[in-house]
Order: structure tokens, then C-alpha cells, then sequence
């Protein structure tokens, strides 16, 4: 192997990138879009949801309960209605995607020790949303109960009372479960798979159609210099634009980052080869730009995205 013919390939493949505005484009333009489309686009963290509530009693009780709502900050109860209907019409309309009734009778019940419901309506036309709702209120409801329970034994003398059995949950690696620190880095890994495939898939169909490729078998080059010669300038594009996620991830999102570098550059590296040679064959086979591109895409784009658990 000759490492003039070889640098000499490289230089040729470089200058056809450079003179091919779209392919520079997708070097450029697509990893910041994919970044910034998932990265704002695909998220599970649910604030804020916009409540109405009908109090019925309008008790300390049931305010105190009201209360746990408006200070989560997954909830934000945006007005207070009189009657059924306007807190019908409020989900109907779109004003408002949860809302609570709290029953005439809520503060007699807990007083005597009894069971209480709190009615919840969830506008589910998002399912996810209102599974979110449903747990995040679950969760408040719960802990307003042990409270109210625990001063009920209060008030009949029992001071000191423990739960036999209690759960001490430590979250690692994402301490405050948010969606994007999990989303973030399965972009990062999506763009590579997708960019380095579907550029390599364009260099030897792009010689076959465009009638180079005779001239190339003519010279002297080999074919292992035609592959590395092909390979390398996508090879320092994928790393690029690497790092180019990788600082978006970080100083954008604000993912932290957390390793060593050397770690995700080997590894990097050895998913960007096996990317690269994989949209080098897809080329070869197809001898088409077109239906490499396509094949890259099927190949690439749709088992990363539903079939690696990104999802």
C-alpha cells in the first residue's frame, strides 16, 4: 500500500465534498438539527399542567389539600370554578388539562377516620400526559394522607409512629429523572449511525454514475487505498460532528457529562468504523446513489431509532 496514493484518494474525496454543496450541508446543518428537533422536540418531563378545581366544601382541610398541588411544580392551578359544568366545559375547551373536585363532605370524613375520594378528570387526548398527571397527583394525594393519618394517631396519643418498612430510592446517573439526560445522548449515537452511513453510502455509486470509476480501476491504486482513501476524510467528519452533539449535549442541554473523555472518543471511534464501513458496502452493492441512500436510511435510521431502545 502506498501512502502517496492513499493521501492522494483522500485529497480527491475532500475536494468532492467541498464542491458538493449538499453533501456539506449534511455534514453541517443536519447533526445541529437533529440535536436541537429531538432535544426539544421528544420530551417525557411534564410541568406545570394547567389545573381547574372545584371545591365543594371549602374547608382549612381541603385548601390545605389544594395547596400540595399548587406547590408541586408539576401542577399549576390556574383558576377555581363553582359548579360541575364550567369544569367540564374548562377540559372541553382546553382550558385546562386536570382538574380536581374535592367533595361537600371532605373534612368530616377525615375527621372521623374514614375513607374520602378526591375526583380527578384528565384530559387524555395525550395519553402520556395524562399518565404523568395521574401519577404526579397520585403522589401528592398520598403524601397528604400519610399526613392526615399520622395526625390522627397524633391526636389519640400516639407520638412517635414509624412505618415498619420504609424505602430508601437513590437514583443514579440521572438523580432528577429528567427526560432530556436520557434523550440527548441517544441523538448523539442516531446522528453518527445516520450521517457516516449515508455519506459513505454516496462515494463509489457517485464513481459509478458519474463514470469515474473506470479511471480509478485503470491506475495504479488498489483497492484497499480506494476504500481507506474514501473512508478517512468521512472518518474525521464523523468525529467532528461528534463533538459537535457532544457540545451541544453539554453546553446546550446542560447533560452532564460524566467519564473520561479518552473513553468516548475510543468508543466513538470504533462505532464510527463499523458505521462508515457498513454505508461503504451499501455503496458498493447498490452502485446507485439513490437506492444507497435509501438503503443507508432503512438500514441505519430505523433500527437505531426504534430497535435500540431509543424509544
Amino acid at each position: 500500500m502506498s501512502w502517496q496514493r492513499l493521501v492522494a484518494m483522500a485529497r480527491k474525496e475532500v475536494l468532492q465534498i467541498i464542491r458538493d454543496p449538499r453533501s456539506v450541508g449534511i455534514v453541517v446543518a443536519m447533526p445541529v438539527i437533529m440535536m436541537l428537533a429531538f432535544g426539544y422536540g421528544v420530551s417525557l418531563d411534564i410541568k406545570h399542567i394547567p389545573v381547574y378545581v372545584l371545591d365543594r366544601e371549602g374547608s382549612r382541610q381541603s385548601q390545605d389539600l389544594l395547596k400540595r398541588f399548587q406547590a408541586s411544580e408539576y401542577f399549576h392551578v390556574v383558576r377555581t370554578v363553582d359548579t360541575y359544568p364550567a369544569l367540564v366545559r374548562a377540559i372541553d375547551e382546553g382550558h385546562c388539562r386536570f382538574a380536581i373536585v374535592v367533595p361537600w363532605d371532605f373534612s368530616r370524613r377525615l375527621n372521623a377516620g374514614g375513607p374520602v375520594s378526591v375526583q380527578a378528570l384528565i384530559d387524555a387526548a395525550d395519553s402520556n400526559t395524562a399518565n404523568l398527571a395521574i401519577a404526579y397527583s397520585q403522589a401528592v394525594v398520598q403524601a397528604y394522607s400519610q399526613k392526615v393519618q399520622l395526625d390522627w394517631l397524633r391526636r389519640r396519643g400516639q407520638s412517635d409512629v414509624r412505618a415498619p418498612i420504609s424505602i430508601d430510592a437513590r437514583t443514579w446517573f440521572n438523580e432528577n429523572l429528567e427526560s432530556m439526560d436520557n434523550i440527548v445522548p441517544g441523538v448523539i449515537a442516531i446522528v453518527i449511525a445516520v450521517i457516516g452511513t449515508f455519506l459513505t453510502a454516496l462515494t463509489i455509486a457517485r464513481e459509478w454514475e458519474r463514470g469515474t470509476m473506470e479511471q480509478l480501476i485503470s491506475t495504479p491504486v488498489t483497492a484497499l487505498e480506494i476504500m481507506l482513501g474514501k473512508l478517512a476524510p468521512y472518518f474525521v467528519i464523523g468525529l467532528l460532528d461528534t463533538c459537535l452533539c457532544a457540545l451541544l449535549g453539554i453546553w446546550w442541554f446542560g447533560v452532564p457529562f460524566r467519564g473520561h473523555w479518552s473513553v468516548f472518543f475510543l468508543s466513538s471511534t470504533l462505532f464510527l468504523l463499523v458505521v462508515l464501513s457498513t454505508g461503504y458496502f451499501f455503496s458498493v452493492v447498490a452502485k446507485s446513489q439513490l437506492a444507497a441512500s435509501q438503503i443507508s436510511l432503512l438500514a441505519t435510521f430505523l433500527p437505531a431509532f426504534l430497535l435500540s431502545g431509543f424509544v
